[in-house]
């Protein structure tokens, strides 16, 4: 059985990195008009939500969302979710239609076709530069600023440690929701690492759980306040992650 089992989950695999790259082809053209100006930015979005969903489903994949948050339509918001696979990137364009723009880590923007786009729409960090944090912190200011909604893994990357459940968050995410007073809407993945880890000859097809939290409020809030909202979120997903909701 074994020697059957991983050459299937190595062609699943190549097939992940083909699903990437075909809806990308397809609407290429749509793609390079709607990165050409941020004001189209929410036009490219639909098209994101599109290719994402081609790739869960093309995986055999299936989201199953819960949620209490009540999203307002033109409001800015902060998306936090926990972070395990890539896939977490695909499942989140998915399963929130609120348009948001992604920070995330610089290396995904080597990948081929798919990093052209990814350069063009999000705010790329460097993890291990001061410098670059800075910059992104300060792109993602100007974001905010345009009305949009941002997303942040704050766990500040997939933790190496698949046995991890929740690794401690990091304070970006919570320092931009108080300079810019917006909501904190805290989500939960349940199912993605152990449908698609960085364990190359791991995973397998079927449900994906996500829930998506109540809203947490910054109104009125200040830095000082930043440490108990970090806190708050973190729990908040931690005890889902523990007692599944769904």
């Amino acid at each position: 059985m074994k020697l059957l089992k991983y050459p299937l989950i190595l062609v699943w695999r190549i097939w992940f990195y083909i699903l990437m790259g075909l809806p990308i082809i397809v609407m290429l053209p749509f793609l390079v008009f709607f990165t050409s100006s941020e004001k189209y930015y929410p036009q490219y979005f639909v098209c994101a939500r599109i290719w994402a969903k081609s790739i869960l489903y093309g995986m055999g994949f299936i989201p199953k969302k819960i949620t209490s948050a009540k999203l307002v339509k033109g409001k800015s918001y902060m998306f936090t979710a926990n972070h395990t696979s890539i896939i977490d990137i695909m499942l989140m364009l998915a399963v929130v239609d609120h348009p948001f723009v992604f920070l995330g880590k610089k290396e995904l923007a080597r990948i081929p076709l798919f990093g052209y786009f990814y350069r063009r729409t999000c705010i790329l960090v460097d993890r291990g530069s001061q410098k670059s944090r800075l910059e992104a912190f300060a792109e993602a200011q100007r974001r905010l600023k345009q009305g949009n909604s941002i997303c942040i893994f704050p766990e500040g990357g997939v933790p190496a440690n698949e046995k991890i459940i929740l690794a401690p968050f990091k304070d970006g995410a919570f320092r931009l929701a108080i300079d810019h007073q917006i909501p904190i809407v805290p989500i939960t993945f349940h199912d993605n690492k152990k449908r698609f880890s960085y364990t190359f000859f791991s995973g397998s097809p079927g449900k994906m759980r996500v829930k998506i939290h109540e809203i947490i409020p910054t109104r009125n809030k200040t830095q000082a306040d930043k440490r108990a909202l970090k806190d708050e979120t973190f729990a908040v997903i931690l005890e889902e992650l523990r007692s599944p909701s769904l």
